[in-house]
């Protein structure tokens, strides 16, 4: 599970189009998502968009039409992600941690340095995390059993059943938000998305 930034989270209408938020001014024709005079269905992306061409007809706008309503999604997951992990009283980092332990199976036991590379954080901020979720009962450290003077950290019980919570309810949330998709659709979209996402990860 990837982690979020910490802070807080741009309200959804606040688009990282080109020049700030020129479709913002815009009179609004309808509420987002509803059906323009034409039948099909128009957001507020597409009034950014239709904006921009009226002032920068020369150009090629297709990239915003991408990669703004992704920008906007993230934003809207980021929030529905916040409320389902704070009805366990859990941080996003918090699960973030857990999660990649719980994954590792059991003993559900890895080093500081594996959790580091999973959750892309300093050594410093892992020491700090786990030193936290310690205090809360949900880690333990342990000596490694391979060096003496190495240390793996282990999901207690109290840690599996907060991440197994916390799992449900985000997926549960995520299927909602996916609800508006036909099932079918769904395998494309995220083919789709992985071949943008590759490319970073290569």
């Amino acid at each position: 599970m990837e982690e979020f930034p910490s802070g807080a989270v741009p309200e959804p209408h606040d688009d990282g189009a080109p020049g700030g938020t020129p479709g913002t001014a815009e009179p609004r024709a309808a509420e987002s998502g509803a059906a323009e005079p034409d039948g099909a269905p128009h957001d507020e992306v597409d009034r950014i968009v239709a904006a921009w061409l009226r002032v920068r007809p020369d150009l090629d706008l297709e990239p915003l039409t991408v990669f703004s309503r992704i920008s906007r999604l993230a934003r809207h997951l980021d929030l529905a992600r916040r409320r389902a992990f704070a009805r366990r009283d859990l941080e996003i980092w918090e699960f973030d941690v857990l999660s990649a332990l719980r994954r590792a199976g059991e003993p559900y036991r890895l080093s500081p340095g594996a959790l580091v590379q999973q959750t892309l954080v300093t050594s410093g901020t892992m020491t700090n995390r786990i030193d936290r979720l310690a205090d809360r009962g949900f880690v333990e450290r342990h000596r490694s059993p391979d060096d003496r003077r190495g240390v793996q950290v282990e999901l207690t019980t109290a840690g599996l059943k907060q991440v197994d919570a916390a799992m449900a309810d985000l997926l549960a949330v995520e299927a909602d938000v996916l609800s508006a998709l036909d099932k079918d659709d769904r395998p494309g979209l995220a083919a789709l998305l992985r071949t943008l996402a590759t490319q970073f990860e290569e």
